[in-house]
């Protein structure tokens, strides 16, 4: 399965473009992603830690910055959602994928936040704007802001429900089909956070997650 973008609108609604890219079905399935290009902050520290909040709140008014500058030049895009790639340093390899969030530590979890860019957002504009908001602001976190530019490629992907202190359980399924299917890991963990986690009740969360293989 290979993404594919649809038509859109003078707004570009990059959940809409990227409709496959966006969604998830309930089981295991196997996906091959385009290159994409983010917003990007990285980290380290537990999911419920102020660092991460933090990194969060650097990383949103710069994506809006970004917005409200390309819509004043006719390219508008609606902000995606939230997305973050998460791994462990060499110390933990033994472990699997099951395992790692339920036996590490989380002031060791490493992160990258993520927010996906059209393709006509420039590196540049993406430091001008940084800038602006740097100076507005104050917050120190927005200079490390950056872009990046992902090609994951294959993938597997599940939709999981519920709680994040459950993925484990939706991660045995995905360690399983992956062993039948004698696929490896090659890459960074991904997850794209389809609801609010500050809104939404615990239980009825809805995020995608990803395992780069091979």
């Amino acid at each position: 399965m290979t993404i594919t973008s649809t038509k859109t609108s003078s707004k570009l609604d990059l959940v809409k473009h990227y409709k496959s890219y966006y969604s998830a079905s309930n089981t295991p399935e196997v996906l091959t992603l385009e290159e994409a290009h983010y917003l990007s902050l990285t980290g380290q520290g537990d999911p419920n830690g102020a660092d991460f909040k933090a990194g969060i709140q650097a990383l949103f008014p710069v994506a809006y910055g970004i917005k409200f500058l390309c819509k004043s030049r006719g390219k508008d895009f609606t902000v995606p959602k939230l997305e973050a790639q998460w791994w462990f340093d060499k110390r933990y390899a033994g472990l699997s994928m099951a395992e790692a969030p339920r036996q590490i530590p989380r002031a060791d979890w490493q992160w990258r936040l993520l927010i996906r860019l059209p393709d006509f957002v420039s590196a540049e504009v993406v430091a001008s704007v940084r800038k602006a908001v740097l100076d507005k602001k104050k917050v120190a976190l927005i200079g490390d802001v950056s872009c990046v530019t992902l090609t994951e490629g294959k993938v597997v992907q599940m939709l999981h429900h519920g709680p994040f202190d459950r993925e484990p359980e939706s991660l045995q399924i995905m360690q399983e089909f992956m062993t039948l299917h004698n696929l490896k890991h090659a890459g960074h963990h991904h997850e794209i956070y389809l609801s609010d986690f500050n809104k939404v009740a615990p239980a009825k969360l809805k995020t995608i997650l990803r395992e780069p293989v091979q």
